[in-house]
């Protein structure tokens, strides 16, 4: 069985693989696309004191070593792809994937605007919107994230939406799979090869269910606040409030806790609490420079909506 080979395959790499949970129409602000935007944030950067070509140091991304291979690391980035490349196959097989052209081209477009001001400029992404109305986004190592159709209908615009995706990718960026797989090699030396049985299953849309590693829905505290981090200036550089990012993520915490059952499996798995909410604001204050303008919203994030349900309303025969 294709199943058991792909076990198999991630057996053999030594550990078992760990994924990450949980536009042209996007217009960059006035700041962001400058002649000569650096130049700006440096002057930001000074005023708050922050070290130059430091992880606090907006200034600096896509120069800086994040989540670098060492003794926290012992992956290469062709590993990783392989890795990823091998899980995003079976969702894609398994998952009902949006095939309409301006849903996913208005997707990747935003996907790629945040990797163009991420830490990880190099590294190639693919973005794929699963069709179903459970609230998730997800990335998997090497660059493969997958949003679903319901987190587009439950986000009021698009700098929420950039805001969650700045999240994933930043772990992405950070490489927090293979450094936890790194972590589970030094506690399981001796211990190989690895008992491959008893994974939990990831539940998508129709009921499928691609069985993966504990590690796919529980991160460590640990990664879950430097992905906080990294996608509040990701999501900054690429010409967003950075404040979207907590509306996102108080919202979609709020409607669970009105909906129980509204998250989908890997979300759950990366709560904000309140703490790491009100530490971001902070982080936030701390080590961004103050800007006029931001983009918000833009007309095609709501048309993305307006298809999504009309394609959800001729699912149903019409139906609302």
């Amino acid at each position: 069985m294709r199943a058991a080979r792909i076990a198999n395959e991630a057996a053999g790499i030594a550990a078992i693989a760990l994924a990450l949970s949980l536009f042209a129409w996007a217009q960059p602000t006035k700041a962001a696309a400058a002649d000569k935007p650096d130049e700006a944030l440096a002057q930001g950067s000074q005023l708050r004191q922050v070290k130059p070509g430091s992880i606090d140091d907006v200034n600096a991304v896509g120069r800086r070593k994040i989540g670098a291979r060492g003794m926290g690391n012992w992956y290469s980035a062709s590993t990783e792809r392989r890795m990823g490349r091998m899980y995003a196959a079976e969702i894609e097989k398994s998952a009902p994937l949006v095939a309409d052209p301006m849903v996913t081209a208005y997707v990747k477009h935003i996907g790629e605007t945040i990797v163009a001001n991420s830490d990880c400029k190099q590294m190639p992404f693919t973005f794929d919107v699963i069709d179903e109305g459970g609230i998730d986004a997800f990335a998997l190592p090497g660059g493969f994230l997958f949003v679903s159709s319901g987190l587009l209908l439950a986000l009021d615009d698009q700098a929420e939406l950039a805001g969650v995706m700045a999240h994933e990718i930043a772990h992405v960026c950070a490489h927090h799979a293979m450094r936890e797989m790194t972590r589970m090699n030094y506690a399981q030396l001796g211990a190989i090869p690895l008992v491959m049985a008893g994974w939990p299953g990831i539940s998508l849309a129709g009921g499928a269910e691609i069985a993966m590693p504990e590690g796919f829905l529980h991160l460590s505290r640990e990664f879950e606040e430097e992905a906080d981090y990294l996608g509040i200036q990701y999501l900054y550089r690429a010409g967003y409030d950075p404040e979207a990012y907590l509306h996102a993520f108080e919202k979609i915490q709020a409607l669970e806790a009105s909906k129980p059952g509204s998250l989908a499996k890997l979300f759950t798995g990366h709560p904000q609490t309140p703490e790491r909410i009100e530490r971001t604001r902070h982080e936030i204050a701390r080590i961004l420079p103050a800007r006029e303008h931001s983009t918000q919203n833009t007309p095609e994030y709501d048309a993305v909506k307006a298809r999504l349900r009309q394609m959800e309303k001729e699912r149903h025969g019409g139906q609302n």
